[in-house]
């Protein structure tokens, strides 16, 4: 099977829009779903429903893959998941490195789907001498001294970083210069990265507090002026952030979607 080092997906040669491409997987996990219960074929609109899209944006997203669907019949389940797979580079084998088995790390390391979707877990690295060869999710951590010769070794070119703030930029440019090319960053902060690598944030602060903003205007039109408003919001937001890291910057625990 091909690792990730030598094979890279072909949405971007082929033209496909950042914006379908960020769709894809949406799609794949609604046919996937429908996959598991034997359903054969599934019409642009609800498999549109299953995504949370309009149905003419599906039927142009899937025009970039070539598949327009039969009239009358539909999608045939099993070929899309076949053909978005194949875009995505889901029918290879990637490795990727975890770096930060904090209670965020350990609860990736532990997450189940990765392997089902085409990503293997080659390594877990943590700065501490004390985590050192103790098992997570069956894997052994390493330290980060041995981060280069992990990635040479085990051909990675996905790292993970679920360090600290403090630590993140510093982990990044080393993931970099051993030849990732590809980040998913959970640190709360943001990446400088040079041109080809590309970097994916997911910032649960920020999505906590976008709800928070959301969950106060709705209270305060339901009960008048007092009930909170802008500056309520801003204040659970902040407080949110507040309690997002722990004394070491750790992220609580979450698993993917």
């Amino acid at each position: 099977m091909a690792t990730g080092r030598t094979h890279r997906p072909a949405t971007r040669s082929r033209g496909i829009p950042e914006a379908t491409v960020a769709r894809l997987p949406l799609y794949l996990r609604a046919l996937t779903a429908l996959s598991e219960r034997s359903v054969p074929t599934v019409s642009s609109e609800e498999l549109a429903a299953a995504a949370g899209v309009n149905s003419a944006k599906l039927r142009k997203d899937f025009s970039y893959l070539g598949s327009y669907g039969t009239r009358g019949v539909g999608y045939d389940v099993e070929y899309l998941v076949y053909q978005i797979s194949r875009e995505l580079g889901l029918t290879q084998d990637w490795p990727v490195v975890i770096v930060g088995i904090g209670n965020l790390g350990a609860a990736l390391a532990n997450y189940g789907g990765f392997a089902s979707r085409g990503f293997r877990v080659a390594a877990l690295i943590d700065a501490d001498p004390a985590m050192a060869g103790k098992p997570v999710a069956g894997i052994a951590v390493q330290h980060t001294d041995e981060l280069e010769h992990i990635i040479e070794s085990n051909g990675v070119s996905i790292g993970v970083i679920a360090t600290p703030a403090g630590a993140a930029q510093q982990v990044c440019e080393r993931l970099v210069a051993a030849g990732v090319t590809s980040i998913l960053n959970f640190a709360p902060t943001v990446l400088t990265v040079p041109d080809g690598v590309d970097v994916r944030k997911v910032d649960l602060s920020i999505e906590l507090q976008i709800l928070a903003f959301h969950e106060q205007r709705k209270a305060g039109e339901e009960g008048g002026p007092d009930s909170g408003g802008p500056a309520a919001a801003a204040r659970a937001a902040a407080a949110v952030a507040d309690d997002r890291q722990g004394p070491d910057g750790d992220m609580p625990a979450v698993m993917p979607a």
